[in-house]
C-alpha cells in the first residue's frame, strides 16, 4: 500500500500502488496542461464513514510513497477513465467502482 501526501498539512491519502501509480499519471498529466481538479476518496471507516477532498493545483505540494520499487503497468483505459473524471465538475473520485469499471469501448466490443 502506498500513500499520497497533500499539502503542507501533510495530508495522507493510502492507496495500494497500482491506485497510486495511475492517480499520480493522471496528476502528472493534469498539471503540465495547468489544468487544477478536485481529488476525492472515500474516508477508511476508522476515522468515519465519509469522503475527503483536495484541490489538486501547480502550486500545491505533492508527495507519492510506494509500499514497493517495482515500477507498475499503467492501463490506458483506465487512465482515460480517470482523466474524463478529473475533468468533470465533481472530479475524480478514487474508488472500487472508478478502479473496476469496464471501459465504454471493451463495453462495445
Amino acid at each position: 500500500m502506498g500513500d499520497l501526501y497533500y499539502g503542507a498539512a501533510r495530508t495522507r491519502v493510502h492507496m495500494d500502488d497500482r491506485t497510486l501509480a495511475h492517480v499520480s499519471a493522471v496528476i502528472t498529466a493534469k498539471l503540465r496542461r495547468s489544468e487544477p481538479f478536485l481529488l476525492s476518496w472515500l474516508d477508511d471507516d476508522a476515522i468515519g464513514d465519509g469522503r475527503s477532498s483536495v484541490w489538486i493545483h501547480q502550486a500545491c505540494d505533492l508527495h507519492y510513497k510506494y509500499e514497493t520499487a517495482e515500477h507498475v503497468d499503467l492501463d490506458r483505459g483506465l487512465l482515460e477513465r480517470m482523466s474524463r473524471a478529473s475533468s468533470a465538475p465533481q472530479g475524480l473520485l478514487v474508488d472500487e467502482a472508478t478502479l473496476l469499471e469496464p471501459a465504454e469501448d471493451a463495453a462495445e466490443a
